[in-house]
């Protein structure tokens, strides 16, 4: 069963960036699409980004467009998400997942890595 650690989360400026990052185990990462969702307080998970096996496609939703950048290196089974141009708004517990599906359709969940833009 696949296994998911986020990382790279903290305290940032509005207009700021970090570099949020996604190990998984457990399974064969390069045969699955991956994706970035979030949770901010008091609100539903939401889809934020997805990239395919081989990265050739990205979608991103309407939200981070422009200032968030998902990628993948399959030789460390990660996944990454860039984000520039942070917003308050932006704040949430970011979790990575396979594929893209609706946040409700996963069993499974890692910890997820808290993003506070604050100042």
């Amino acid at each position: 069963q696949v296994q998911l650690v986020e990382s790279g989360g903290g305290l940032v400026q509005p207009g700021g960036s970090l570099r949020l990052s996604c190990a998984a185990s457990g399974t064969i990462f390069s045969t699955y699409a991956m994706g970035w969702f979030r949770q901010a307080p008091g609100k539903e998970r939401e889809f934020v980004a997805t990239i395919s096996r081989s990265a050739l496609s990205r979608y991103n939703a309407d939200s981070v467009k422009g200032r968030f950048t998902i990628s993948r290196d399959n030789a460390k089974n990660t996944v990454y998400l860039q984000m520039n141009s942070l917003k308050p708004e932006d704040t949430a517990v970011y979790y990575c997942n396979t594929g893209w599906g609706h946040p409700s359709s996963y069993d499974y969940w890692g910890q997820g890595t808290q993003v506070t833009v604050s100042s």
